[in-house]
């Protein structure tokens, strides 16, 4: 038997201070379940509430994209410095590396390609799957004004009761078609509803004006979708505009791994949304050297 003598005799119960606990302080999520918090807590970092997704998960609607022709060769290297990775689990299974260590957040959406009416999507994975590979979040898109917008809402909130069963957060993606205006009030028109619905983080565009309105009428983390490719100071000065503006982070894709030093962009781009760095400041302490670089070989 084990020795039991004295095992129950402690003094260390403190009887003056009172019990603490430890929240996940990150916006809208102080009610739910631990393994939610937690998990958000990947994505998030703690430190900064913040976050640097790198979303690679285009192919699922358009196939090969420029930069995303081989993941294995431009992805992979580049994923020490992001927080999370948005991608489909056809590569999680493929491509990423289970000892990677960064946090998925799994598409869960699909069906119509760029052929066909991108708002008649359906969900594409259960909520069992997403746990058997581990999914810190799951992502569905969401097209408020689009023509299956009602199949699409009822998708995420399909989602969202899967991820209560199972405590995994569900990501919105809020969609915009070519008739419909990215402005503050289309914007939070879509984010509102989102989080109305149950969704435990959204992911949108950027408006110059009223993006703050945006945010502040968002009661869950907004995340900021990078959207086509920029020059390199364009896109950190609207990651720097988005976080200043009250956003919790940055989901981009085609404006780090299209770019010439996708290494340097991402590190530019973690530096403005975890340091607040200015935008003129990341890039020319990490894009710039390599823009030189390459002039000089020339």
């Amino acid at each position: 038997m084990a020795d039991t003598d004295d095992a129950t005799g402690g003094t260390r119960f403190h009887p003056a201070v009172p019990a603490r606990s430890y929240p996940f302080r990150l916006k809208g999520c102080g009610s739910l379940d631990w393994g939610m918090q937690s998990r958000l807590a990947r994505i998030f970092r703690p430190a900064t509430g913040r976050t640097v997704m790198l979303a690679i998960d285009h192919g699922y609607f358009q196939g090969p994209t420029t930069g995303l022709e081989r993941v294995d060769l431009s992805i992979i290297p580049l994923l020490q410095h992001a927080d999370a990775l948005m991608t489909t689990r056809g590569m999680v299974r493929s491509t990423v590396p289970p000892a990677a260590g960064v946090p998925i957040v799994l598409r869960a959406s699909g069906g119509p390609s760029v052929l066909k009416e991108l708002s008649d999507e359906q969900l594409a994975v259960s909520m069992e799957d997403a746990a058997r590979i581990n999914a810190s979040a799951v992502a569905v898109q969401v097209f408020i004004g689009g023509e299956f917008e009602t199949q699409s809402v009822h998708n995420m909130t399909r989602l969202v009761d899967a991820g209560q069963r199972y405590g995994i957060p569900v990501l919105a993606v809020t969609a915009v078609g070519k008739e419909l205006t990215r402005d503050a009030r289309y914007l939070r028109l879509a984010t509102r509803i989102c989080a109305e619905l149950g969704a435990h983080f959204v992911k949108t565009y950027f408006c110059t004006d009223g993006f703050d309105t945006v945010t502040a009428g968002c009661p869950v983390p907004l995340v900021l979708a990078g959207g086509k490719k920029l020059p390199e100071l364009d896109a950190l000065t609207m990651a720097y505009q988005a976080i200043e503006g009250g956003a919790a982070g940055v989901d981009m894709g085609r404006n780090i791994f299209q770019s010439d030093y996708p290494e340097a962009m991402i590190r530019a781009v973690g530096a403005v949304v975890h340091e607040s760095m200015k935008p003129q400041e990341a890039y020319e302490e990490f894009v710039r050297p390599h823009t030189q670089q390459a002039d000089g070989a020339s």
